[in-house]
């Protein structure tokens, strides 16, 4: 049984190092101050990914979080490019029965949970449906986890990620695009918007 925990893995580029803007460690800071055993992973290459999810699929930890740059098509690591069918073959084996959370800019999409979703067998995928900035990201994201373990620190129903996602989204301006497995859709999933109205 997989233990309802976060696994971070983080790539930035050269120029946000320089900055200092690791949003992954302060969420996993943040959680760690909440009483999770979150397990942070820095990474500059899709090779190093690939070697972190296999310590991902160790650890038996169900939720997956990753933060990095990327676009409608693909995902960036500091140095390397990983388009989503490339992307959907290095996840297929580790993500199933579990839930992807992206704090990516403009990852999080249909092209996205098409390519991954059918052959994981994830149960979701929810990241932000427009650009963010790092410091809203950062807060967003720990305000999100911090309600969900709040509320039930052994699992996350999907329920539960709509109400919370809600929150976070009115909160700080942000909608959400929440992709869930569905039996009942062709396409092998269901998109719900998490809009920022009240």
């Amino acid at each position: 049984m997989t233990k309802p925990e976060v696994f971070i893995i983080e790539s930035l580029t050269f120029d946000n190092e320089k900055e200092d803007l690791f949003e992954g460690k302060i969420i996993s800071d943040i959680l760690h101050l909440s009483g999770k055993s979150s397990i942070y992973y820095y990474i500059r290459t899709k090779a190093e990914f690939e070697e972190v999810l296999s310590l991902f699929c160790q650890s038996n930890y169900r939720y997956l979080h990753i933060s990095c740059h990327g676009n409608r098509k693909m995902m960036f690591t500091t140095l390397d490019e990983i388009p989503f069918d490339e992307m959907a073959k290095i996840l297929e084996s580790v993500l199933e029965y579990r839930r992807l959370f992206l704090s990516a800019c403009s990852m999080t999409n249909e092209n996205l949970a098409k390519s991954i979703i059918p052959a994981s067998d994830c149960y979701s995928i929810i990241g932000p449906a427009k650009d963010v900035h790092f410091n809203d990201a950062a807060i967003l994201w720990s305000s999100f986890y911090h309600l969900m373990f709040k509320d039930n620190a052994a699992s996350m129903k999907r329920s539960k990620i709509l109400e919370n996602a809600k929150s976070v989204a009115k909160m700080f301006k942000i909608p959400l695009n929440y992709y869930s497995k569905s039996k009942s859709q062709k396409s092998g999933f269901k998109h719900t918007l998490v809009n920022t109205a009240s």
